[in-house]
């Protein structure tokens, strides 16, 4: 039986200070008894000598230093996984909030896992098809990759994060695919806009989602990307399936491991976020990838809202170094009413060579793909040259590569969050908009290619 603790000092906001204990270690889950028979959660935030810093997981209004008592449980912070928890919806902390029974256990994992050892990973490199164009043609997601979105405040990342749980699947294999979706920090509103978008589209039977709302508390929100991970872990090494894991919002995350850092009196890093946030975040996004003897994998996509639509904010700087490239959205492109409002240009998969070519998607994709960026990026600057200095300035095929910019947008970026195409359909519009070009400027394209799909019309 655990020993119980009559020494609470006292209680600062979400903290709480006990003395004399022993045998206590850092991030032990601990109980706390109130007078009236009430339970509250808490876990061991620091350990000095025989004094324990908690922190609490629900309020700490009523909690009496007289009659109040805590034990600690000898244990960190668990998640209880089986196959069951696939259709089921949890909070933060993994307990059900769809109406349904307690999950029965197969086994009780640590949230914190344990990282990968590099040499144990196997190399990304299977295609998964999204349905997106904009990311299928241009920036591919490969089978085992981080590869983060970063939005903005007001922008549509919500629909996007929807769109891809709905429509991922690896081509060409009936191998078992999961989603893991994990909101924190998210308005009641944004939770009922996921949770009804999974069960209108049947998504929900193969997702496990795992919602954590801005009246939570931080502590919770700590601990929510933990368990989604967890449950990928179980789903991927253990049931060898391949899960998809989708992270929305890890700015709120990141603001929530801010707030704890302020109430643990630690000194700042950068814009006040803690000087450990690079290996905090690196601890959640490294969990992802492929083992080697494993059949099963994690692919990883956070999101994140830029503060002040900022690259250089240490959030999404961070992400950056630790990731392999990133979905940008614009918001000047959601102003043009184009949905998804992807920006190709400065968006980047750095492992897109490795999911794409013959067996994988088709031959002709790599040299399409380069291609697209290149007319499409020349085409952004004969209309920025078109703003300055007026159309009469431009030469013809300046004007072409203005039309092939704004037909781009239009066809292959904006298909809208219900349109779900195979990579041979966005093939296809990518060769309907090198058409508008004549064949001399596509020097991108290997003669074999423009042999066989240039001409179709």
């Amino acid at each position: 039986m655990p020993k119980e603790y009559r020494t609470i000092e006292e209680v600062a906001g979400p903290l709480m200070l006990v003395r004399g204990v022993q045998h206590v270690t850092y991030d032990e889950l601990g109980e706390i008894e109130l007078a009236d028979g009430e339970k509250r959660r808490c876990k061991v935030l620091e350990i000095d000598g025989g004094n324990a810093l908690v922190q609490l997981f629900e309020a700490s209004a009523g909690i009496n230093l007289e009659s109040s008592k805590v034990r600690f449980l000898g244990r960190s912070m668990e998640l209880g996984v089986s196959e069951d928890m696939l259709s089921r919806i949890f909070d933060g902390l993994g307990r059900p909030i769809d109406g349904g029974p307690e999950i029965l256990p197969r086994k009780r994992m640590n949230i914190n896992g344990l990282p990968m050892n590099p040499a144990a990973r196997n190399y990304p490199q299977e295609f998964i098809q999204t349905g997106i164009s904009a990311i299928d043609g241009l920036n591919t997601l490969v089978r085992g990759q981080k590869l983060p979105i970063f939005s903005a405040s007001g922008l549509p990342h919500a629909n996007l994060a929807a769109q891809i749980a709905r429509q991922a699947k690896v081509r060409g294999t009936s191998e078992p695919f999961a989603v893991v979706f994990a909101a924190m920090g998210i308005t009641f509103e944004e939770a009922n806009f996921f949770m009804e978008s999974f069960r209108e589209t049947g998504a929900i039977d193969r997702s496990v989602m795992f919602i954590n709302l801005a009246n939570d508390p931080a502590v919770e929100r700590i601990a929510t990307p933990r368990m989604a991970l967890t449950a990928a872990e179980y789903l991927a090494f253990e049931k060898d399936m391949h899960v998809l894991v989708i992270l929305t919002d890890i700015t709120n995350y990141a603001d929530a491991l801010r707030e704890i850092s302020a109430a643990r009196k630690e000194v700042p890093g950068r814009r006040g976020y803690p000087g450990y946030m690079y290996t905090d975040l690196a601890s959640l996004y490294e969990r992802a990838g492929r083992q080697k003897g494993k059949n099963g994998s994690i692919t990883l996509i956070p999101i994140l809202t830029m503060p002040e639509d900022d690259k250089t904010h240490p959030i999404p700087d961070l992400t950056g170094y630790i990731t392999e490239g990133q979905i940008i959205l614009s918001r000047e492109l959601y102003r043009k009413n184009v949905l998804p409002p992807i920006d190709v240009l400065p968006s980047l998969s750095r492992l897109k060579d490795k999911g794409i070519g013959e067996g994988k998607t088709r031959a002709d994709h790599a040299d399409v793909m380069n291609q697209l960026f290149a007319a499409y990026a020349r085409g952004k600057d004969a209309k920025e040259l078109m703003v300055i200095l007026g159309e009469a300035a431009l030469t013809d095929m300046d004007k072409l590569y203005a039309v092939f910019a704004d037909e781009f947008e239009r066809q292959y970026v904006s298909q809208g969050y219900y349109t779900n195409r195979d990579i041979e359909e966005t093939m296809e519009i990518g060769w309907r908009l090198l058409r508008l070009l004549p064949r001399s400027e596509l020097k991108r394209i290997k003669d074999k290619y423009l042999d066989q799909y240039y001409e179709e019309s």
